[in-house]
C-alpha cells in the first residue's frame, strides 16, 4: 500500500501560510478531504470536536471521538478519519513539532512526558474544560486568518498554553503520571523508551538496557511495571510488534525481508514470534489489519 506523508509546508491555503508554522480550519469534509485514506504528517495534528462524531484510526487502534474529545497525533503515526457523522462541528490545527513545548517537556515537565502520546491520542474534557478550550481555540484560528508578526508569536503562545493545559489535564487522569520526589525514575524510564526506540530491531534482552541505563534488571522491571503496566521484556516485544504491523500494512515487504529487517533469523522465526504473542500467523494479522484500514 503507497503511504503518502503530507508536509505542513506544502499545505498552502493561503499567502501567509508560506511564514506560518501552524494551520487552523473548521472541521468539516473540504478541509480533511486528503486524511480519509492512511497517510503520515511531518507535524503534529489536533482534532477537537464540538459536536457530533467522527472515527480516528491511529496505528492499529480506533477511537471514536465525540463532543469534549481531542486527539492529538504525533508526527509519523499513521492515520486516517472515517465515519464523519452530519453534525459535526470542531477544529484541525496542524503545527510544527518545534511548537510542542519540546524543551519544557524534556526538562521541566520530564514526568509529563510518560506514554504522553499513547494518553493525548484520545482525550475526553469535561464541559468546564471544554468552554476554557474553545476561546484559545479561536484565539488561535482568528490570528491564523489575519496573521502579523506580533500575532503570530501570540498564536504560538496560545498554541503552548492549549497543549500544556491538556497535558495538565491527562496528568490528572492518569495516576501513573504522578511525579516521583526527585524524578530521577521516570527520566530512567522515558531513557528506556527513547532507547528502546532506536535499538529495537538489534537488541532484545532486557539486560542490554538494564547495562545501558546503569541499572539493574530488576529496577528496569520495576519501572516499567510502574509507568506502562507491563514488564521490560513485553514492552521490547510489543515496540517490536507495533512495527511489525506497520510493515505488513504499509510496506511492500516480504515476510522474509520483514523478518531480516528485525532481526530475526528467518521467516519461521517471525511467524513463531507473531503466533506466540497473537495468537495468530503473520498472514492472519495481516489480513485483519487490511479489513480495518480498507473498511
Amino acid at each position: 500500500m503507497y503511504l503518502k506523508r503530507f508536509e505542513i509546508k506544502k499545505n498552502i491555503q493561503k499567502m501567509d501560510d508560506k511564514n506560518l508554522s501552524f494551520r487552523v480550519f473548521d472541521l468539516e469534509t473540504a478541509s480533511i478531504q486528503d486524511y480519509f485514506q492512511p497517510h503520515k504528517k511531518d507535524h503534529f495534528c489536533i482534532i477537537l470536536v464540538e459536536s457530533g462524531n467522527i472515527k480516528v484510526h491511529i496505528e492499529d487502534k480506533i477511537y471514536l471521538l465525540k463532543s469534549g474529545n481531542i486527539s492529538i497525533i504525533f508526527p509519523d503515526q499513521i492515520h486516517f478519519f472515517s465515519n464523519l457523522s452530519n453534525d459535526l462541528v470542531g477544529k484541525i490545527i496542524l503545527f510544527e513539532e518545534v511548537l510542542f513545548c519540546s524543551d519544557i517537556l524534556k526538562n521541566e515537565l520530564s514526568a509529563y512526558n510518560v506514554n504522553l502520546s499513547v494518553h493525548l491520542n484520545n482525550t475526553a474534557l469535561s464541559g468546564p474544560e471544554l468552554k476554557k478550550v474553545l476561546p484559545i481555540i479561536k484565539n488561535i484560528q482568528d490570528i491564523y486568518n489575519a496573521p502579523s508578526l506580533v500575532k503570530k508569536e501570540q498564536a504560538r503562545f496560545y498554541i503552548k498554553i492549549f497543549l500544556l493545559g491538556l497535558i495538565e489535564s491527562i496528568h490528572g487522569q492518569h495516576p501513573v503520571l504522578h511525579h516521583d520526589t526527585q524524578g530521577k525514575n521516570q527520566n530512567i524510564y522515558i531513557a528506556f523508551k527513547k532507547l528502546l526506540n532506536h535499538q529495537y530491531k538489534s537488541e532484545r534482552s532486557v539486560q542490554y538496557y538494564a547495562l545501558k541505563l546503569f541499572i539493574s534488571t530488576k529496577k528496569l522491571n520495576a519501572l516499567t511495571k510502574k509507568y506502562s503496566g507491563e514488564t521490560a521484556i513485553n514492552a521490547i516485544h510489543n515496540r517490536i510488534i507495533i512495527e511489525i504491523k506497520r510493515q505488513l500494512l504499509f510496506s511492500d515487504h516480504s515476510h522474509k525481508e520483514i523478518a531480516f529487517d528485525l532481526g530475526f533469523s528467518s521467516p519461521s522465526a517471525l511467524n513463531k514470534f507473531v503466533k506466540a504473542k497473537l495468537k495468530e500467523t503473520p498472514t492472519d494479522l495481516q489480513n485483519g489489519l487490511a479489513q480495518i484500514y480498507t473498511a
